[in-house]
């Protein structure tokens, strides 16, 4: 007797074999596409092996609609959004969203390095300046210097004036602090105020990864550099 006729409870007989059995049938004898996905899936950062295969099992679970749902969203991820001309948060037009805001102050400019940063420091509802996103920071032992992040461009914005404050939000690591002083050094000759993040954040963390609160207080304890 397989599976699929075991008896029930009540001496009945179930009838077909469920997509349950299916599945994890298929992780035992993969199939082509299947080990694609999971190939695939397993190349995501924090990811690995097992963590993809339960991946692909959820999504040959679901409802075909949820799964391509999410194939559609990744591709209309790509296809649309890209860095914004102005600070390179990411955009869907030329322009952020941010940028594009008249209400935001417009003599404030706060430095971080990812998109995700500056999400997490809009999620403190503490902020209401404008930004500059490096995507990244300088990593000598990466091959990382200057030149690879947008660190000329932000440069050009500090010159065109209207800047009073640059917030300095980079992360409180060795590499986010060299970054920020670099950057420091570009800016001596700019009549401007250069800032930091409060020390709330403790050294070696991560702004993605920091409390709200913490990232409120932070930005309203900054401190001259």
């Amino acid at each position: 007797m397989g599976p699929a006729d075991k008896v029930g409870p009540r001496g009945r007989m179930r009838v077909g074999t469920s997509l349950d059995f299916l599945c994890r049938n298929c992780m035992s004898e993969i199939s082509e596409s299947v080990s694609h996905m999971i190939d695939q899936l397993s190349r995501l950062p924090g990811i690995g092996r097992k963590s993809a295969e339960r991946l692909a099992y959820h999504i040959l679970r679901v409802h075909e609609d949820e799964a391509f749902a999410l194939a559609d969203s990744i591709r209309s991820v790509r296809e649309n959004v890209r860095y914004c001309e102005v600070c390179f948060n990411l955009a869907e037009e030329k322009r952020c969203l941010i940028c594009r805001d008249v209400t935001r102050d417009q003599t404030q400019i706060c430095i971080v390095q990812q998109p995700r940063d500056l999400i997490a420091l809009e999620q403190s509802g503490t902020y209401r300046g404008m930004y500059h996103v490096l995507l990244g920071r300088i990593a000598p032992l990466e091959n990382i210097g200057p030149e690879k992040l947008t660190i000329e461009a932000f440069v050009r914005r500090i010159a065109a004036g209207g800047f009073k404050e640059v917030i300095m939000a980079t992360n409180p690591t060795v590499e986010g602090d060299g970054t920020a002083l670099y950057i420091s050094n570009l800016l001596r000759d700019f009549d401007v105020q250069i800032t930091r993040l409060a020390r709330g954040i403790t050294t070696g963390s991560i702004l993605e990864y920091t409390n709200k609160e913490i990232l409120s207080d932070a930005i309203s304890g900054r401190q001259p550099m």
